[in-house]
């Protein structure tokens, strides 16, 4: 197995993603060749301050870096010798097995649809992020891929987010929820009250609508909506969890006059123990899921810690053959009927 690593891509790029890279490949479960992809230069350089000059991977040049703030469509078209770009050619040309990246999330997707072919039945692609609940995690897309889905859209995020819960996260019927304002059958725009009723009739074992309160309470195994609703639903949380951990970390702070609260319930053993359940950087990346390859897309904060879960979440990716499931689930629904 071949996993090229985006170098360039994140806000620590490069050292934290090499050493994330570096992590992964001293860990004793790790499969996969690792590939970084990059400035030589300044990879090598990375190499040589953590000691690791003569690690087992190979460094592969690229001559360009897509930024966070960059337009991904255009930039790609003037930015063909990006670490994005060379790494999605690679994999498209067989070269590489998955591409892991922490860069720019749309230029990560826009160069897999434009170098990769969509999955037999898959109109649209969708980001598959996981959520820590209280009985594991809970698969929420589409995260940001696809702002304006149709209610077909969604069910096949549905399907796609089945596969992903029963193939990777090893539940044996997982169930899906359509996220929505109210849990009745009539709530929602026009789009979601087509996908509920889709969703309904189909071989998928749907709980019907959840409301945003539900995403960490575990009811689902699987939760749909467009990329726009899910992107914010991300982002909310992510701002969530920075507040109340700078609340935690300046306990004395007059601004935060009740964060002496939280620090006392976080130095406690048990909140710890919820603390490090609750914790994302174990989930590593998300999954770009609809195209014909693996890519792994790291939040763009990521250190070490998050690089290597994501290179992780990748090789488990491509050992389960998730795309395979994809194809099928899509084809021939009877893959993930009621049973």
């Amino acid at each position: 197995m071949r996993i090229a690593v985006d170098a360039m891509g994140g806000d620590y790029a490069p050292n934290e993603i090499v050493a994330g890279a570096l992590k992964y490949l001293a860990s004793g479960d790790s499969e996969a060749n690792i590939l970084l992809v990059g400035d030589a230069e300044r990879i090598e350089a990375c190499l040589s301050d953590l000691n690791a000059s003569n690690a087992p991977v190979r460094v592969i040049h690229a001559s360009q870096n897509v930024e966070m703030n960059e337009s991904p469509a255009v930039t790609l078209r003037k930015k063909r010798d990006s670490s994005i770009a060379v790494a999605t050619r690679m994999a498209a040309a067989g070269e590489v097995d998955a591409i892991v990246s922490a860069g720019n999330t749309g230029a990560l997707a826009a160069a897999a649809l434009m170098e990769w072919e969509l999955l037999p039945g898959v109109d649209r692609p969708a980001i598959a992020t996981l959520i820590p609940g209280p009985f594991g995690a809970t698969v929420l897309l589409d995260a940001g891929a696809t702002v304006n889905c149709k209610a077909a859209n969604l069910v096949q995020f549905a399907k796609m987010g089945a596969c992903y819960a029963r193939h990777v996260l090893k539940k044996t019927h997982p169930v899906v929820g359509l996220l929505s304002v109210g849990e009745e059958d009539e709530k929602g725009n026009k789009e979601t009250r087509e996908a509920h009723a889709l969703l309904k009739n189909s071989p998928l074992h749907f709980y019907g609508n959840v409301e945003g309160q539900d995403i960490f309470l575990g009811k689902v195994d699987v939760i749909v909506c467009d990329g726009f609703v899910g992107n914010v639903a991300l982002k909310v949380m992510e701002g969530m969890a920075s507040g109340i951990q700078t609340m935690v970390s300046h306990p004395q702070s007059n601004k935060y006059g009740f964060a002496r609260l939280f620090a006392s319930f976080f130095s406690q053993s048990p909140a710890q123990q919820i603390r490090r359940h609750f914790d994302v950087r174990k989930f590593g990346g998300a999954p770009l899921l609809g195209v014909n390859g693996t890519c792994i897309i790291a939040h763009g904060n990521s250190h070490a810690d998050a690089l290597c879960a994501a290179i992780f979440r990748a090789q488990e990716i491509v050992t389960q053959d998730l795309n395979r499931y994809i194809a099928e689930a899509l084809i021939q629904p009877q893959e993930i009927e009621r049973s």
